[in-house]
């Protein structure tokens, strides 16, 4: 599930359990906040878009950080007047953690359905490692051969490249 937000006038695409960069805000650390500009919710397929925002639906997220971004260099020439001007900038942020995505003031409810299934297939993993345990048996040993030791031959010495006719120098 995802959703797109308008934060200090930019849109961001946010999931729950995500960390975003945003301008500035005034919230301080640790404070929860809410987004009520939601332009457009996917869930699971079914897209929900709104004309302008979504009525009843809000993002929540909390503020992490307020952290400063990367240098820009600004750097400003012309050519052949000896102009040359440098100046640099960095930009203020805040560090939000999504919380949820959802309609206003409803609690995030887990469903029992859900940790029913989850607390089964949590069972079913640990009888199947507990029956792996029980049917590992330890490798048998191989015996090892020993090797013979061959006697080795010496290497055969090529006879002496018969000498040919020698060349008549040259004049």
């Amino acid at each position: 599930m995802y959703a797109i937000v308008e934060i200090a006038g930019q849109q961001f695409k946010v999931e729950e359990g995500k960390k975003i960069f945003v301008h500035r805000m005034e919230a301080a650390e640790g404070e929860n906040v809410e987004f009520e500009k939601v332009l457009l919710i996917d869930n699971d397929g079914a897209i929900t878009i709104g004309e302008p925002v979504i009525e009843n639906t809000v993002v929540e997220g909390k503020v992490l950080s307020h952290p400063r971004g990367d240098k820009v260099i600004i750097f400003k020439k012309k050519r052949r007047k000896g102009y040359q001007k440098r100046s640099g900038h960095r930009q203020d942020l805040t560090q939000v953690e999504i919380l949820s995505i959802g309609p206003r003031g409803e609690e995030k409810k887990k469903s029992p359905a859900k940790a029913k299934v989850k607390a089964e297939v949590e069972a079913e993993v640990k009888a199947e490692v507990e029956v792996k345990a029980e049917t590992k048996k330890a490798p048998a040993k191989k015996a090892v051969a020993a090797k013979e030791k061959s006697e080795k031959k010496p290497a055969e010495k090529k006879a002496p490249a018969s000498k040919s006719a020698k060349k008549p120098a040259k004049e």
